[in-house]
């Protein structure tokens, strides 16, 4: 009972998340394109005719976060010793989030390194005016793929020429 109770509010989360307008900010890459370190600066909430922004994260933080947790846990794959604990078919839960969501210094703070033998080293800051930051260590620029999902768009990939 309790599991499918945690399966509807992911749910209930993703539906959420997905509503957030935001806009990204800047986008900070370095290192290796494969490893290294990204760091993307974001603002949510959608700015109307008379240049106001909306207040989308005090409805929305929540949702987005986990939106973002979610997409990490299923692009992360083990590295070295964490592959005995990494199992092809799992769900980042409600539980997770939880586990790994803090209220630091006046904004929510998501911050993970392995969780269940994947590494997802993504950390997520929502500030109390809807500012957030994104930070991923060795995952190469998923992060910018996570978001341009967020947003709509399709992410396309080179497909090999059959012989």
């Amino acid at each position: 009972m309790h599991e499918s109770r945690d399966r509807v509010a992911g749910y209930k989360l993703l539906e959420t998340g997905a509503l957030v307008a935001f806009d990204v900010i800047e986008t900070h890459v370095e290192g290796p394109p494969h490893g290294g370190f990204v760091r993307i600066q974001l603002q949510l909430g959608e700015v109307d005719e008379d240049g106001e922004r909306s207040q989308d994260h005090e409805w929305g933080a929540f949702g987005f976060i986990f939106c973002i947790a979610v997409l990490s846990f299923h692009d992360a794959r083990p590295r070295g010793a964490s592959g005995m604990d990494f199992e092809e078919r799992d769900d980042f839960t409600v539980a997770d989030l939880m586990d790994h969501l803090r209220y630091e210094r006046a904004k929510l703070r998501f911050s993970s390194d392995y969780i269940r033998g994947r590494c997802v080293k993504t950390d997520i800051t929502v500030g109390p005016d809807g500012a957030v930051t994104v930070e991923t260590r060795n995952r190469g620029e998923s992060a910018t793929r996570w978001l341009q999902v967020l947003q709509g768009r399709k992410h396309l990939r080179a497909v090999p020429a059959k012989s």
